[in-house]
């Protein structure tokens, strides 16, 4: 995110969480579990066919599975999502797996991907995501999509918590390969927006036990400056009321991580209802409704003190992380949510530790373009590494 200088001068623009060219360069606690035993980590607990809007056409197969993996605080949680397998005869060692990790769509149980339906309240982002990962399939790919934690399960959703994401985009390959012998240890883990953060995290996550082989990673504009969203709405800076919507987001995910973080502390009873509507009901799409004609001055009490929200996302940054696989990362240039510049700090801080980073921008394309716009370099990007080809680097 640019400073907060520079914001106030109208150069910044709102994101999925707030983005920019500089963070706070926290180093993030490593996914991949210590706490869950490993035998329990991926652990299929209900396999089942998937019949609904988050069915991919091209598949032979779409099921609906149930699993476990490792939550905040290295608690035991479980998880839901959906496995989607190519048509024919898979290669020797199995159809190789995509990871998606959606992007923002709320903290309310009703807006996991898993339950798309016409008409629901996230289908205006889903429809997108869908028809992106069914040009996976068609292309020889088993598409796997977790909820998240606490999406469509008991608990609350940790929007951000980049190790619980990566917990939980590696454990559903588990559960996958339990579901449909077909599927084999190759994969790779792709995502947009919240997504693109929560894919970082993966790609620097502890792969123990090696029962899985990850092989590359796709973000496509990674969410990132998420401490700066409260003050950004606070002091009304240009553009705030685009961020508005994700900053209730954001305080739900704060209070599902840590359940005495109260948002409507900070919140005024107007503003306070609207968190709550996020954290019962209403998706990303319901609360830009619901904040439209909240002024941004009746946002927080007067006295509301940012500090354990802004320490809170500091850590959940991407900077800091040490990404152990090739990686992608993808921005389109008219990107309003996540800036350009964002995003090609987060590239160079990633390229201080590890030199397989490929920047791509797409001309043209604004934050929900970038992922059609990205499709066909991320499929090149995923076969050359599946050929043992050199992967790319901008570094």
């Amino acid at each position: 995110m640019k400073s907060i200088k520079a914001r106030s001068a109208g150069l910044a623009v709102a994101a999925v969480a707030l983005a920019g060219a500089a963070g706070v360069a926290a180093v993030p606690a490593r996914a991949g579990g210590e706490g869950v035993p490993p035998g329990q980590r991926g652990k299929l607990i209900d396999s089942r066919p998937l019949t609904n809007l988050a069915a991919l056409p091209s598949a032979s197969a779409n099921r609906f599975v149930t699993y476990t993996s490792e939550g905040v605080g290295g608690k035991r949680i479980t998880v839901t999502g959906t496995v989607a397998v190519p048509e024919g005869e898979p290669p020797r060692g199995g159809w190789p797996v995509l990871s998606w990790a959606h992007g923002t769509t709320g903290t309310a149980d009703n807006c996991a991907p898993s339950a798309d339906a016409a008409g629901g309240p996230v289908r205006d982002y889903l429809s997108i995501t869908e028809a992106y990962l069914d040009r996976w399939v068609s292309n020889g790919f088993a598409v796997v999509q977790t909820d998240y934690e606490g999406l469509g399960t008991p608990g609350g959703h940790p929007y951000m918590n980049g190790v619980s994401e990566a917990n939980t985009l590696i454990d559903i390959v588990r559960a996958a390969r339990k579901a449909d012998h077909r599927i084999g240890r190759d994969w790779f883990v792709a995502g947009h927006s919240q997504g693109g953060q929560a894919t970082l995290y993966t790609a620097a996550a502890d792969q123990k036990p090696r029962d899985l082989r990850l092989k590359g990673a796709v973000a496509i504009a990674p969410g990132s400056s998420m401490s700066q969203t409260a003050q950004y709405v606070k002091a009304q800076y240009p553009g705030a009321e685009i961020a508005l919507p994700f900053l209730f987001v954001l305080l739900n995910g704060a209070h599902a991580a840590d359940p005495s973080f109260v948002p409507e502390d900070l919140l005024t009873p107007e503003a306070a209802a609207v968190a709550k509507a996020g954290r019962t009901d209403a998706c990303l799409f319901q609360l830009k409704q619901l904040s439209a004609n909240l002024p941004l001055n009746r946002v927080f009490r007067p006295d509301a003190d940012l500090t354990r929200f802004e320490e809170y996302y500091n850590a959940q940054e991407a900077l800091g992380l040490d990404v152990r696989v090739p990686t992608l990362v993808a921005q389109g240039t008219a990107d309003r949510e996540v800036s350009p510049a964002a995003t090609q700090n987060v590239v160079a801080d990633l390229c201080k530790r590890y030199g397989g980073i490929a920047y791509r921008p797409f001309e043209g394309a604004d934050h929900r373009g970038a992922i059609n716009a990205s499709f066909e370099t991320s499929l090149t990007f995923a076969q050359a590494i599946q050929n043992g080809e050199a992967p790319p680097s901008t570094c």
